[in-house]
């Protein structure tokens, strides 16, 4: 089950992520022992766990900006405040061109778990970092972010527990006022970038990690109609594609999950896609919602999506006997039964990718890692210690593929037998 935003932020009051390189030598894991006291990336979907960055002198510090006139645009958080974005403005050849960021941060299914969201930065803009970093995709450091290092971006923050999907008038919801408006804090923020130049872009592309990944698939045909013709616009999708899956109790865990949120946000209507036939919560999951996409797409995703083994596919609730807790915070620690369940999610994902795979406009990264979003982390996006499949590290397909230098389909062979990756290991289970 998704983690509550109250457990979630901050993730290190819950665990400690430690990276895990295998099959290298210590003098390896002590460079990254300096990174990982340097600072921490929060990852975006349930922030249960922090990623280290590169030292913070190579990452630049981005000033939080307050959408203007949020109440007059009826474009608000969920308690009611002002939602937000740092922007970063490009320079010399960079300077028409743009990179948006949707942030992640879960989803919440009823009124009492979006109420506590109201209490923290999911939620609420007062508990909001007046700053944060750039770094990975957004970095300014040509070094780590060679093909758009000097572009204008931008960070939108996530604050509508609902991938910035819902737009629901009524305000009061059993006595006390929530605002479910993420549609109208896209359009708000959208217009707002516009005005500042994003529409003059000549070159755009949309990314979003997690639950702001599947807010990517959801937008990125709007995305392009904002902007001029001639442009090119593109949209990726970074830890974004959640799987419609059995658990190992034989229950759809996160089919139910987002059942409720849809209800909750009244989403069903928005997407097209959906059969009156079909449960609500399917119209939610991005193998549906792609397949009236457009406009090009990169999927970056691991095929061991780490939230998605401890929420989706072994939640604890499905696992009474805690027979998987050794391999929900360790993949090494798997079973060979367990490994063989692993395989088979993913053979799911490559399934649920079957007709994106056929689109030659499309690109496709999946790494054989145990971890969840990697584009916003310097070392997993772009350095010497970065994973690679093909030998190809996941900046450099995604500016290969962005470019139109090569069709990108990059899918790695199956676990364990990429030694790049930086597989994550958790002290202990997250309580979600």
């Amino acid at each position: 089950m998704p983690p509550s935003p109250a457990a979630s932020a901050p993730a290190s009051r819950h665990l400690r992520l430690w990276w895990r390189r295998r099959g290298r030598a210590g003098a390896v894991a002590a460079t990254f022992a300096a990174a990982l006291l340097a600072a921490a990336l929060l990852l975006s979907l349930s922030y249960f766990a922090s990623l280290p960055l590169a030292p913070a002198s190579s990452s630049a510090l981005v000033g939080l900006t307050l959408l203007r006139r949020a109440e007059e645009k009826g474009a608000l958080c969920l308690d009611g405040s002002a939602p937000g974005y740092h922007l970063q403005r490009g320079s010399g050849s960079g300077s028409q061109s743009w990179l948006i960021h949707l942030e992640g941060g879960g989803w919440c299914r009823n009124l009492k778990s979006c109420a506590s969201r109201q209490k923290s930065m999911l939620g609420s803009s007062h508990y909001m970092e007046r700053q944060v970093e750039f770094a990975g995709m957004l970095s300014d450091d040509e070094d780590q972010n060679p093909d758009f290092h000097n572009w204008n971006k931008v960070k939108i923050r996530y604050c509508d527990g609902a991938s910035f999907s819902g737009d629901v008038k009524d305000e009061l919801q059993n006595g006390t006022k929530f605002f479910f408006r993420g549609q109208r804090i896209w359009e708000a923020v959208m217009d707002e970038l516009l005005m500042k130049g994003l529409r003059h872009a000549k070159q755009a592309f949309l990314t979003g990690c997690s639950a702001g990944g599947l807010a990517t698939y959801i937008h990125c045909d709007g995305f392009r109609a904002l902007l001029p013709k001639d442009s090119r616009v593109k949209c990726l999708a970074d830890g974004g594609f959640f799987l419609d899956v059995e658990d190992i109790s034989k229950q759809r865990t996160l089919r139910a999950f987002y059942s409720d949120v849809v209800r909750l946000q009244d989403l069903k209507r928005k997407f097209l896609h959906c059969s009156s036939s079909m449960d609500p919560g399917q119209c939610f999951f991005p193998r549906e919602v792609v397949k009236d996409i457009r406009t090009p797409v990169f999927i970056l995703n691991p095929a061991y999506d780490a939230w998605q083994v401890q929420h989706v596919l072994a939640p604890e609730a499905s696992d009474p006997q805690h027979s998987w807790q050794d391999c929900r915070l360790d993949i090494s620690k798997c079973s060979p039964d367990q490994l063989e369940i692993l395989q088979g999610f993913r053979e799911e994902l490559h399934d649920a990718m079957r007709e994106i795979k056929q689109k030659k406009d499309w690109g496709i990264f999946i790494d054989s890692c145990f971890i969840h979003c990697q584009t916003l982390n310097s070392l997993t996006w772009h350095s010497p210690s970065s994973p690679r499949v093909n030998n190809k590290t996941m900046a450099e397909a995604v500016g290969d593929w962005f470019f139109d230098r090569r069709e990108v389909k990059e899918l790695d062979c199956e676990y364990p037998c990429n030694p790049t990756c930086h597989n994550l290991v958790f002290s202990k289970p997250f309580k979600g």
